[in-house]
């Protein structure tokens, strides 16, 4: 399996020991949500997604060697909402993370997801 299916795989999966495995120490991560993101803020993000949503379901994704763009349904128990993940690949580990969210959508249907 490739770094970037297994990284799909256990976040949407719900397995934070399996994401902080393929995820680089040093690892540049960024999002439009409001709240500041660090590694340890996207693991929480990334549970709360699995926990709460009734499927996570990738519905578009562009490959390159180096990483991936992908799009992601979140589907909750009121409604839908779209993220998109850029990947970046190297020495096998994801080196970037860059999540952009429909957060009209977001704060909807998937209320405190990123409160602290």
């Amino acid at each position: 399996m490739d770094v970037v299916s297994f990284w799909t795989l256990a976040w949407t999966s719900d397995d934070p020991v399996a994401v902080r495995q393929v995820l680089a120490p040093d690892a540049e991560i960024e999002w439009n949500l409001d709240a500041p993101v660090d590694d340890e803020e996207l693991v929480q993000v990334q549970h709360r997604i699995a926990a709460f949503a009734d499927t996570v379901t990738v519905v578009g994704q562009t490959r390159a060697d180096d990483g991936a763009a992908l799009v992601y349904e979140l589907t909750a128990p009121f409604g839908t909402a779209r993220m998109v993940e850029f990947l970046t690949v190297g020495g096998g580990r994801i080196t970037e993370v860059r999540q952009v969210y429909d957060v009209t959508a977001t704060d909807r249907f998937f209320p405190g997801l990123y409160e602290n």
